[in-house]
């Protein structure tokens, strides 16, 4: 017997939230607490800089191709069982990773962490959505589960350092198991089963086209410095990938119910919030990639100090995600999304001025502003991309958005490769120099983030909205009719 939302409690809402955010917990913080571990697993395993690139980018990018595809699945065959899949999963993945005895197996254990993973968030967002219905109760829900994103990522790097001083960079992935544990149990006893009223189609073809383009790009990214952009392989490989990037565009546009519906990107403040994303995300993967590089190797500090160095970046996280939340509501998105871009910008150009000698005072007060920045952003990209949307479809939106955050990271981490990828070979006396071009970059994304602050809040922005919103309704409506 199904349990309907009418006869929940309050308690038992509770225990599904914190259920929810268990595996949000997990999965957020998984995609930055092996950063710490990259030095420790690099000299345990042999590992080649490429190799340490993959084990951060085989786990996001196969979250940013399944997430999509594992909400419509949850939505069909059943969300709590889909979510206790994923559980399962992710928990076997991570056991894997444990006991990883050489660098490819490690490799292929992070890829099956990400399938299990991209199972778990969507679907408990969905959960939650089912579960709180009533407006106030669900914005305060969400509103958790926001704060929940942004304390989870910023918290990784902590978490791990301690974790690898007291036992090893294997402890990293042993955390994962009891909270899985915890979260089966609780999802069997308290979580009733749902499923969507009205079933989307499996998309097989735009999925498969979207994960060849996005897995070309990263491959060609992060293997083109070392076996040279001209390589026989690399040139395939980026052919492929603008291929299939093509083919994704035209085959989405004609496709009646779309993997993505393209229709999206007209609206500025969608198609803005999709850019940010990837922008804010991508300096966010290089910064942590490469810091960890930098205080490990290039300053000697310990895992465990590491982490603390890093402890600005969740305090900035903590307090500024749920003030940023507060300002979205009250004066919109542009405020919180101008001051995350130029925060970032400003971090960035003082990572470009690093050297061997930097007082440990300076490097918190960079990560500072770095984390106030990036606790700034989650609140007005969530906002931005569903504004305007029919109320149906905000759930699809805010899917895309949460993809390009993984694209982002993925992006990010190759990047590191393709640009500072001297400083990968070995962290010597040349490493600040190859990484300057790097936090450039990072520059620039910040101040792109800035540029789109104000063009995707604009009143030209707006009308783009309002017209989108009409359209999908209409052909949502003929649809219905000619089903």
């Amino acid at each position: 017997m199904i349990t309907t939302v009418g006869e929940l409690s309050a308690r038992r809402k509770t225990v599904i939230l914190a259920s929810c955010c268990l595996s949000l917990l997990i999965v957020s913080m998984d995609a930055t607490i092996v950063n710490v571990a990259i030095p420790s697993i690099r000299a345990d395993l042999h590992a080649s800089g490429p190799q340490m690139q993959w084990v951060v980018d085989i786990y996001t990018l196969v979250l940013a191709s399944l997430l999509m595809l594992s909400g419509a699945t949850g939505d069909r065959f059943g969300r709590r069982r889909v979510f206790q899949i994923g559980l399962t999963v992710f928990a076997a993945g991570s056991l894997l990773c444990s006991v990883a005895p050489d660098i490819h197996t490690l490799i292929g254990a992070r890829l099956i962490q990400g399938i299990g993973g991209s199972m778990l968030n969507p679907v408990a967002l969905s959960i939650i959505s089912q579960i709180f219905v009533g407006r106030v109760e669900r914005a305060r829900a969400l509103g958790f589960w926001g704060a929940v994103v942004g304390i989870s990522m910023a918290l990784g790097p902590i978490v791990g350092g301690f974790l690898i001083a007291a036992i090893s960079w294997r402890a990293v992935f042993w955390i994962n198991l009891p909270i899985c544990a915890v979260a089966v149990v609780l999802t069997a006893i308290y979580v009733p089963e749902s499923k969507s009223a009205t079933m989307r189609d499996i998309d097989p073809i735009g999925q498969l086209l979207a994960v060849l383009s996005l897995f070309g790009l990263v491959y060609v990214l992060i293997e083109g410095p070392a076996l040279g952009w001209t390589h026989p392989r690399i040139m395939v490989t980026a052919v492929i990938a603008a291929t299939a990037f093509g083919a994704f565009l035209r085959y989405e546009s004609r496709r009646h119910d779309p993997f993505i519906d393209l229709r999206f990107f007209r609206s500025i403040p969608f198609a803005s919030a999709t850019v940010t994303a990837v922008c804010v995300f991508a300096a966010w993967g290089a910064f942590l990639f490469m810091m960890s590089l930098y205080l490990q190797g290039q300053r000697g500090y310990s895992a465990a100090q590491t982490g603390l160095i890093y402890l600005p970046i969740a305090i900035g996280a903590l307090f500024f995600s749920p003030l940023s939340g507060r300002m979205v509501g009250r004066f919109g998105a542009r405020p919180s999304l101008l001051v995350s871009g130029l925060l970032i910008a400003g971090a960035s150009a003082m990572l470009a001025f690093l050297t061997p000698t930097t007082p440990v005072w300076a490097l918190l007060a960079i990560f500072t502003v770095y984390g106030i920045g990036f606790g700034m952003v989650n609140a007005p990209i969530t906002n931005a991309a569903v504004s305007g949307m029919p109320r149906d479809r905000a759930g699809a939106a805010s899917a895309v958005t949460s993809t390009s955050r993984q694209v982002g990271v993925s992006i990010g981490v190759a990047l590191c490769g393709s640009v500072a990828g001297a400083a990968l070979a070995s962290v010597g006396a040349d490493f600040l120099d190859a990484t300057r071009p790097l936090w450039f970059i990072g520059v620039a994304l910040g101040l792109v983030v800035a540029g789109l602050a104000v063009f995707s809040t604009s009143e030209r922005a707006r009308r783009s909205a309002e017209h989108l919103a009409p359209l999908i309704e209409d052909r949502r409506i003929e649809d219905a009719h000619v089903a």
